[in-house]
């Protein structure tokens, strides 16, 4: 029963955002990511799917969510704010289920030894937490 952490898939660039930093959406890389993102996680079993309040989270997992019927479940918790503490807990009190949670960098502190979390990626988690395998996105442009 992994947990499936994910991070939010490109965003471009923050600094050349004009406007509230929750309101940036996926660039054309990351919503060919989040589409990518159903068919890579086709074999693990999900019973929830929860993400951060930000739109470019919400724009990752939304195919996900489409593809397997289940609604998004929004968690302030794991906005850019609250990730360092209540984000965390959340993680932790979630591990061993189905559920797939979608956050922000540095939301993998809760891995020990994590390696770099890059954008559109994919940590599977075990029962403790550990990092089992890394996903990552399936780019031509590698």
């Amino acid at each position: 029963m992994p947990l499936l952490l994910v991070r939010h898939a490109s965003a471009g660039d923050r600094l050349a955002w004009v406007g509230d930093d929750r309101d940036r959406p996926l660039d054309e890389r990351g919503r060919r990511d989040a589409k990518e993102l159903v068919a890579r996680l086709a074999g693990f079993e999900l019973e929830a799917i929860l993400t951060s309040p930000y739109l470019r989270c919400l724009e990752t997992v939304e195919p996900l969510a489409q593809a397997r019927k289940l609604e998004l479940d929004v968690r302030e918790e794991l906005g850019v704010e609250r990730q360092w503490t209540d984000g965390v807990a959340l993680v932790r009190s979630l591990a061993g289920r189905d559920v797939a949670i979608c956050g922000h960098g540095g939301l993998e502190s809760v891995v020990q030894a994590a390696p770099k979390w890059k954008k559109g990626a994919v940590f599977v988690l075990g029962a403790e937490l550990e990092l089992l395998d890394e996903l990552r996105p399936q780019r031509g442009d590698r």
